[in-house]
Parts: C-alpha cells; sequence; structure tokens
C-alpha cells in the first residue's frame, strides 16, 4: 500500500461506505495497534471517513441521539 494522499482519500472513501452500510467505528478492517505502518495508516483514516459519515448524518438529524461522554 502506497501511504500517499490518494490512498487516504480511498480510505476515507471506504469508511463513509462503512457507514452508509450500517458498520460500527469498530468494525474497521485495519489494525491501529499493529506494528505495521500501514495497518495504522489504514486504521486512521479509515475512521476519519467513518466519523466524518456519521457527524455529517448527525448533522442533518438534528433529533439524531447523541452522546454526552458521561
Amino acid at each position: 500500500m502506497e501511504l500517499n494522499r490518494q490512498t487516504a482519500l480511498q480510505l476515507q472513501a471506504e469508511g463513509k461506505d462503512a457507514y452508509q452500510a450500517g458498520d460500527p467505528c469498530d468494525a474497521c478492517p485495519y489494525d491501529q495497534y499493529s506494528a505495521s505502518q500501514e495497518q495504522q495508516f489504514g486504521a486512521r483514516y479509515w475512521s476519519r471517513g467513518w466519523l466524518a459519515a456519521r457527524t455529517a448524518a448527525e448533522a442533518k438529524n438534528p433529533q439524531a441521539e447523541t452522546s454526552t461522554g458521561q
């Protein structure tokens, strides 16, 4: 895997697609705790895409349940 901007954008799109498919955030196919730089890179950008899709969906639906962190 090339660790570059194009790959990062593709991974973000994968994360967004996963959110749209109803996958939870812990369904990331990459391991953020791996010793492999590629796995860490994949997890970082996949998660960013998933989170961006969730944030956009919540912004469209102000009645959506939000976490208070408590």
